[in-house]
C-alpha cells in the first residue's frame, strides 16, 4: 500500500524524535531557505528536481522523503511528480515550514 501524499508536520517530527530513517527536502528558493530552514533539512529548488532526480531515488532507498516548501502547495506537486517517476517513498509535508514553526519549532522564522 502506497504512503499518503501528505504527512502532518507532527507526524514528520515523530519520526524524527523515533530515529526513523527519512530525508527531509526542501524544495523551496535559496533566498527562502536563508531566511527558515529546518535541522538536517536539504535545498533541492523545485526547478532542480528533474535534475535530481537519480540521487533522490537513491536517498529514498535509504529512507522515505519528507518534501516541504512554505506552505505545501509545491512540496505536493513535486511529490506527484515523482511518483509520476515511480518513486513511492515520498511524502509532502502538509502545510509546509510555516506550519513547522507554528506547531513544532517557534524558533524557525515565519515569513
Amino acid at each position: 500500500m502506497p504512503l499518503p501524499l501528505e504527512v502532518t508536520p507532527q507526524e514528520v517530527k515523530r519520526c524524527l524524535d523515533a530515529g526513523a530513517k527519512i530525508h527531509l527536502i526542501d524544495v523551496r528558493e535559496p533566498q527562502e531557505f536563508a531566511l527558515a530552514r529546518i535541522e538536517g533539512g536539504e535545498l533541492i529548488p523545485m526547478r532542480s528536481v528533474p535534475a535530481e532526480l537519480q540521487s533522490l531515488e537513491a536517498k529514498a532507498d535509504d529512507g522515505a522523503l519528507i518534501v516541504y516548501c512554505h506552505h505545501g502547495v509545491r512540496s505536493l506537486n513535486v511529490v506527484h511528480w515523482l511518483r509520476e517517476q515511480g518513486l513511492e517513498a515520498c511524502q509532502s509535508m502538509s502545510g509546509g515550514i510555516d506550519e513547522w514553526s507554528l506547531a513544532i519549532d517557534p524558533s524557525v522564522p515565519r515569513y
